[in-house]
């Protein structure tokens, strides 16, 4: 059987599944759940794919069906990664940001090859349109190694002289050690590999983990690090629940430097985990992006850029345009055109080639953002894929800054 472009072969022992030699190579496990072949994915560290001892469930987003196992790891595993992570850490600095360039370079090039299994994955996964996939995530995913692998060989230091005093300053820049890095299911590979290249670049190892909403492609990835000519714990992709194995990557004395891209809430609970530490921090949180239409600008260009970036992957964009502020004089003939533009995207299921919009990434994303309309407008969406939900939540969104009282409830409150 071919799953995501890997072969995958399962045997039954006592009603439980063992791997099969080449599961164990390729980190690949499929298991059965009523008729149905369920991927299973395993842990990815020090070079090796591992078992947990305990999965969760991940849903496909457009039918809200079980189609993989993600470990549901913990402090066990996250502290063998730190393991593998602090011993792979020595060899992996010393190299020169030529060697490193390399490395990353190679791991681009193997990704680019495997962009149509890659972009597969990432819209079954995460519900994005296989032509987003195509066109920009994974892209994009290829070009962050890309750039930090040239942009690792261009760092210039800082240095003053005080010719009086006869001195020199200078800044040495140096690895951290190991980093924490933790990235959101919008975007999951693109954002992941944001995030590990530049960390590896700079000589650090690594211990990633992805949302266990949005595993999969991480777990791909993970598969192509030996050929890169990646050593050995440099990188470690540990998977699970933020409070669980989130936490424990957080919280652990050894990981100076986190990275986190995601809500403030628990960027809250990351800072006050770090601040006993005083790790480096950095917090990547969503917004609330305006855009801001003046009577003077061109509707027809403005029109569809303003669609595009409130809609792009069903809105769940942290820089997506989520209020829209239109002047007086031309609000009537921006709504007209606004809905009319509206109408032309098409919402259809993830893997469908003239789909504008696929699914959100959960129901339970889905019911939060469809109680924020009814609570605050009282209006109620239609939910499903006959209908076209997002069109009511636009024209809304359009009409509620006529009303000052109802924009200030709304400010006040997001």
């Amino acid at each position: 059987m071919r799953t995501l472009g890997l072969e995958v072969r399962t045997r039954q022992t006592q009603g439980r599944e063992t791997p099969s030699p080449v599961e164990r190579k390729t980190g690949v496990v499929s298991t059965m759940a009523g008729t149905k072949a369920l991927l299973t994915l395993e842990n990815f560290i020090n070079g090796k794919f591992v078992p947990c001892s305990s999965y969760i469930d991940s849903y496909d987003p457009s039918t809200g069906e079980v189609y993989c196992r993600v470990p549901d790891s913990g402090n066990e595993e996250i502290e063998a990664a730190v393991e593998a992570a602090r011993a792979a850490f020595p060899g992996w600095s010393a190299r020169s940001p030529q060697e490193r360039s390399q490395v990353l370079h190679r791991l681009a090039d193997l990704l680019e090859k495997s962009l149509e299994d890659l972009a597969q994955a990432e819209s079954r996964d995460q519900g994005k349109t296989i032509t987003l996939a195509r066109t920009m995530d994974i892209p994009r995913s290829v070009q962050n190694f890309r750039f930090f692998a040239s942009s690792i060989l261009h760092h210039t230091s800082e240095c003053t002289h005080m010719d009086h005093e006869g001195c020199l300053h200078y800044t040495l820049r140096a690895p951290v050690g190991i980093a924490g890095l933790i990235s959101p299911w919008n975007l999951p590979l693109y954002l992941l590999t944001w995030k590990v290249a530049p960390a590896i670049a700079a000589g650090n190892t690594v211990i990633a983990k992805p949302s266990e909403l949005t595993s999969v492609t991480a777990w791909m990835m993970c598969k192509l690090l030996e050929t890169a000519g990646v050593p050995p714990g440099v990188v470690n992709i540990v998977f699970g629940t933020g409070p669980k194995v989130g936490e424990a990557l957080v919280s652990h004395p050894e990981v100076p430097l986190i990275s986190f891209t995601g809500s403030q809430p628990t960027a809250e609970r990351i800072a006050q985990l770090s601040a006993p530490h005083c790790k480096k921090l950095s917090l990547e949180l969503g917004g609330k992006n305006p855009a801001i239409i003046f009577e003077d600008a061109n509707l027809e260009e403005c029109i569809p850029t303003t669609v595009r970036s409130s809609f792009a992957n069903q809105g769940e964009i942290c820089l997506c345009t989520s209020r829209i502020f239109v002047q007086k004089s031309i609000y009537s003939e921006f709504l007209k055109k606004f809905v009319a533009a509206t109408r032309m995207w098409k919402v259809g299921i993830p893997s469908d080639p003239s789909a504008s919009i696929g699914a959100l990434i959960s129901k339970a994303h889905l019911e939060k953002v469809s109680t924020s309309v009814q609570c605050e407008f009282g209006h109620k969406l239609s939910v499903g894929h006959s209908t076209h939900p997002w069109f009511e939540m636009l024209l809304i969104t359009a009409l509620f800054l006529k009303h000052s009282d109802l924009y200030r409830k709304w400010s006040l409150k997001y």
